[in-house]
Parts: structure tokens; sequence; C-alpha cells
């Protein structure tokens, strides 16, 4: 019989990957890893860690092969449909509470919410924040609704999240108007290798590049959100590593002030956004 210590010294993947893959096949929490490690487990349980086992080796992401990914202290579930929730982003989801603060009853619009991830994180720190989730997949929106309604109470005073099948704020109401515009939009150019590499491989093309330069996407948010937001309302966009100066410009050519960049942990520029007043 083949103990969980076997399988520890067989796995080719990095010993944290093995551990989530077990963890996931038993019901079992870490630390039952080290205390059960010599406990012969069941040829059904061996078989089908195996079976994950194989995916990973082959690239598949771990977030995919185990349908979930924590972000912002909340456990999302997350298909090959949607984007893999990412610490970095959880810089957007902080800064759209910054400028949410004083506000009451705001209202929240996030574009291309893929899983939901920003929305539901955003929605549940602020009880009562209105949140809207546009994407124009629909598959996505599955995934995203799914999500609110697992991690979101039902009772909550902004209400339910309002999602909208759109590409970008075409179908959104445009008698509504919003406190803070979020996006993680596609912003990796079309030629990048790391398409090619890694994670991205088994992530959605779509939901990662704008088959252009990486900005497309982001001049047609920074150009349509300023009919959507209240006065001194806030637009913040995710964006590549090398693109803060370009996307402040974008900004600033449309009208927004108080224009910056906050930076990751890592200290990369991760996120740059601004104020609209006009």
């Amino acid at each position: 019989m083949t103990t969980v210590a076997e399988l520890l010294r067989a796995s080719p993947l990095p010993a944290l990957e093995t551990r989530i893959l077990l963890t996931h096949v038993l019901g079992w929490r870490r630390t039952e890893l080290i205390t059960r490690d010599q406990e012969a487990l069941d040829a059904d349980f061996v078989e089908r860690y195996q079976a994950l086992e194989a995916r990973r080796a082959a690239g598949v992401p771990i977030a995919q092969i185990v349908g979930s990914r924590e972000f912002f202290g909340l456990d999302f579930d997350v298909t090959p449909d949607v984007l893999i929730p990412r610490p970095e982003t959880e810089l957007l989801v902080e800064t759209a509470l910054g400028a949410l603060d004083g506000r009451e009853n705001p209202r929240v619009l996030d574009l291309g919410t893929g899983s939901g991830a920003i929305a539901v994180a955003i929605a549940h720190a602020r009880d009562d924040a209105q949140v809207w989730a546009v994407d124009r997949s629909e598959a996505a929106l599955e995934v995203a609704g799914r999500n609110a309604a697992n991690l979101l109470h039902p009772a909550r005073s902004g209400g339910p999240l309002t999602f909208v099948q759109s590409d970008w704020t075409q179908a959104v109401d445009q008698s509504l108007r919003f406190d803070v515009i979020v996006s993680n939009p596609p912003y990796i150019a079309d030629d990048d290798p790391h398409l090619t590499q890694g994670d991205l491989r088994f992530e959605p093309r779509a939901a990662l590049t704008d088959a252009a330069d990486g900005l497309s996407a982001i001049r047609a948010i920074v150009q349509s959100a300023p009919f959507l937001l209240v006065p001194a309302g806030a637009l913040w966009l995710e964006h590549g590593y090398d693109q803060a100066a370009e996307v402040r410009a974008l900004l600033t050519a449309r009208g927004f002030t108080e224009v910056r960049t906050a930076t990751d942990l890592a200290g990369i520029e991760r996120i740059s956004g601004g104020v609209f007043t006009a």
C-alpha cells in the first residue's frame, strides 16, 4: 500500500504543489499530511492523485485542477473560461475600496469581470455597495454568478450583483453613474512570448491579450468611462509592468486628474487611475 510520504518522495512536482493536490484528493487538512504521512492510502485515492499529478506535470494550472483559487481572503471557483485570480490584482481591489471611502451606498462597475473576483471582493468588503459586473463571455459570467452566490450574503444591503454581458461599456445602461470603475482588461500584446508559457497557455486568450498592442482595451475603457462616472468618480486599471506611463498619458489626455500609478508588493507599477471631474 502506498503512503503520503511515498507519494511526496516520488512526485516530480514541487513539494507544495504535491501537497495541494493531495489535500484536494484526500480531503485532509495540510497538517494531516504530516501527522498521517505513514498511513496506507486506498488505491482509488492514489489513482486519482496520480491523474491530477500528470495533468499538472503537463502544465495545467493548479487552480484549474482543483477548481478554486483564494483571492482577497475568499475562495473563488475557477474554470478554463476565466483568468485565474492573482495576488497582485488585490491591489486594484484595495485601491478601489480606498476610493469609496466616505461614499455612502456607492455604485461600482467592474469591466471584464471574469471569475468575478474583483467585483465580489469589493461587494464583500463594502456591504452597502451596489456592484455591476460586465463581461462579454457568457461562460465567464456563469462562473462569476456562481462565485457571487457562494460568497456574498443574500441579504447584503447593496443587493445582489448585477451581471451584464457586454463588450466593455456598450450594453451598460447609459443612465447609470458610478463612483468607481475598475478593470483588469487584456493588456498583453499579441506577440508577447509569455502567452505561450506557463499557466497563460491554459487561460482564455481573449482575457489576456487584445490581439493588438496590449493597450486597445485600455484606450476603449478610458474613452468611455467618463460618461458613466459621477462627478469626481474614479477609474482604476490594471496594466502591464511597462505600460504605466502610457496609461497615465491616456488618462490625462482624456481629462482625468489626480492621475497616478500604484506599485504592488514586488515594486512593479501594477495599476493606474485618476479622477474625472469635468
